[in-house]
């Protein structure tokens, strides 16, 4: 009856011994899960104390695939909050229709796609705290200064499992772009099924891929199906083409 997504894909491994495991890897730099599992125990921190985020508050994340926006994701789990992860190439004008059918009151938001979601605060007038996040968590931006002064041990919310954890957008390619519900239960049950018996993963398989993490078919290849079995992935920001 009692399910975080954050303690499963994430705590779990730390306390059954194997938080020195890489988690994230990002060019040149891999996060370990116990290293992840810090950054988003202090997240959740400036969340619930600086933040005033509280459990059901619907949390906007808007970022390139990095190791940041996995730890901010699971910060707003910790908490009790909901995520609503949006496509980096998303305007001001495609924004400001998901925010207010989710009724998001708070922004985590990398920096460089700061932008666009500036322009949109105009329209919209639950989104009251937007707050800035570097992709590898050593900026000096908002999130990380207050970061610092955090502890890095939380007590992870024990939200139910039919607890709302994600809202994801559709594509809306059959009209205007509509908001799927997801309880904590069923971000575990997709890790169960296709993962599990079909690729079989082990703890030292890496994964890689170009989806966006706000694409569930990209968060369940990048960060649940290799985390449910304590495999680490690749964050990739920005995919180029490459020439001889």
């Amino acid at each position: 009856p009692q399910i975080n997504v954050a303690r499963d894909l994430l705590d779990l491994h730390v306390d059954a011994g194997f938080g020195d495991h890489p988690a994230l890897h990002f060019g040149d730099d891999t996060w370990s899960y116990a290293a992840l599992q810090a950054r988003a125990n202090q997240i959740a921190h400036v969340l619930v104390a600086d933040l005033g985020v509280v459990p059901g508050n619907r949390v906007l994340l808007r970022a390139p695939n990095n190791p940041m926006l996995v730890a901010v994701w699971f910060g707003v789990l910790q908490a009790g909050g909901i995520c609503v992860t949006t496509m980096p190439m998303l305007r001001s004008g495609e924004l400001v229709p998901l925010i207010n059918k989710a009724q998001v009151s708070h922004a985590l938001c990398d920096i460089a796609l700061a932008d666009e979601l500036n322009v949109s605060r105009a329209e919209t007038p639950g989104l009251h705290t937007v707050v800035h996040f570097s992709a590898d968590g050593r900026g000096d931006t908002a999130l990380e200064s207050a970061m610092a002064a955090k502890s890095d041990s939380f007590e992870t919310v024990d939200t139910a499992a039919d607890d709302v954890a994600l809202i994801a957008f559709t594509s809306g390619t059959t009209g205007g772009s509509k908001g799927t519900i997801h309880f904590h239960r069923d971000v575990l049950a997709i890790a169960a099924l296709f993962p599990k018996h079909v690729i079989s993963i082990t703890r030292d398989d890496v994964f890689a891929g170009s989806p966006p993490l706000a694409f569930t078919f990209g968060l369940g290849a990048l960060v649940v199906f290799p985390m449910r079995y304590g495999a680490s992935s690749v964050m990739v920001d920005n995919l180029r083409p490459v020439h001889d």
